[in-house]
This record gives structure tokens, C-alpha cells and sequence, in this order.
């Protein structure tokens, strides 16, 4: 039976933040050829408040998003990022299928979960029965639902991040997405405020 989970991201890179710090840092200092003096965070957001974001474009990050499709359809049209998603062309779920439990799952009344729970189910049983009959993974994909649980890699420069969080950690997002990204956006403050606070 469909195995139901909650999204989760997990941040690949950098996995040295002051050398993030430090590229941007040289990049910024190359435009004015002027030296490396004192903390490069302190000079990265002087850079940041005179509008030169600039230079920011030479911090990356990797971020491994665990969601639903329905999701990854809406961080997709950040097209400048680079993305690798689970293909539901060439993999083959044939046991059973995972879904991502809605992040609003608690406000929906018994009726709304039960529907939703049966629909999931029922695209699962349509799906294997595919299989069975023979079509391809990439036939039977047709009937998979929103809610199918995907992998996706996200990378970008922190400029482009920047502006990510400040379209889908807003209180206009979808609420999947809010919930996915608020709790990434909190810890890439945390870790680099210098450009993300």
C-alpha cells in the first residue's frame, strides 16, 4: 500500500561556508583591486546593501529536496537554477508508490484525508496494474499523482537563492512549498548571514 512521508531537504554544499565567503570576497575586491582586510562577511554585506549582488553570484549551494511533483513543478520555473529529478520515466515503483503528506494534512476534516488517502491508493492499483499488463514505466506514469514523493537536486548561485526565498518563503507560497522552504531558508541563514540574513 502507498507509504505516505513528510518533505525534507538536505543542504549537499558547500560544505565550507567561509570558502564561499572568501570567492565572493575576491571576485567583489578584483572590481575595486583592492585588498582582503578584516572579516569578508562584514565587506559581503556592505556589498549587499549598496545593490552589488552582483558578486554574490559566486557562492554556490546544492540543496536535495525530498517533495511532491506538484512542488517540484513550481521550483522548476527558476530556470537559471540546475536541477536533477527522479525520472518517473525510467524508475519503477512495482510494490508500492510513496506519497508526500500534504503539509496541511492536519487542517483538512476526516473526509477531505479519506478522500485524498483513496485517491492515492487508487492511482497506486492503476499504476502496478500497468505494470502487470505489460506498459512501460514510462506509459504507466500517466496516471501518478501530484503527491508522488520526487527527488530533486538544486543548484545555484547564492544571488539566485536569494531571490528563491524571497518568492517561496513568503506567505503567498503554496503552503507545501512555504513549509518545505522556510525551515532551508532559517538554516542557510544561519549558517552564512553574511549573504542570506
Amino acid at each position: 500500500m502507498a507509504k505516505m512521508i513528510n518533505q525534507s531537504f538536505e543542504i549537499l554544499s558547500p560544505t565550507n561556508w567561509d570558502d564561499e565567503l572568501r570567492k565572493i570576497e575576491m571576485a567583489a575586491r578584483n572590481c575595486y583591486q583592492s585588498e582582503p582586510k578584516g572579516d569578508p562577511g562584514a565587506f559581503i554585506q556592505r556589498l549587499i546593501k549598496r545593490g552589488h549582488t552582483a558578486m554574490i553570484e559566486f557562492g554556490n549551494m546544492s540543496v536535495q529536496f525530498i517533495t511532491d511533483r506538484g512542488v517540484t513543478h513550481e521550483i522548476v520555473r527558476h530556470r537559471l537554477f540546475s536541477f536533477a529529478q527522479e525520472s518517473t520515466r525510467y524508475c519503477r515503483y512495482d510494490d508500492y508508490i510513496t506519497v508526500i503528506k500534504p503539509s496541511t494534512w492536519n487542517d483538512w476534516d476526516g473526509e477531505a484525508q479519506q478522500a485524498w488517502t483513496d485517491t492515492m491508493f487508487g492511482c497506486e492499483r492503476a499504476y502496478i496494474g500497468m505494470l502487470e499488463k505489460g506498459l512501460s514505466p514510462q506509459q504507466a506514469r500517466a496516471v501518478l499523482p501530484n503527491s508522488l514523493k520526487t527527488s530533486i537536486i538544486v543548484s545555484g548561485n547564492f544571488r539566485q537563492w536569494r531571490n528563491f526565498f524571497a518568492l517561496r518563503d513568503d506567505k503567498a507560497a503554496h503552503p507545501d512549498m512555504q513549509a518545505l522552504v522556510a525551515p532551508l531558508h532559517t538554516a542557510v541563514i544561519n549558517l552564512c548571514p553574511a549573504v542570506f540574513a
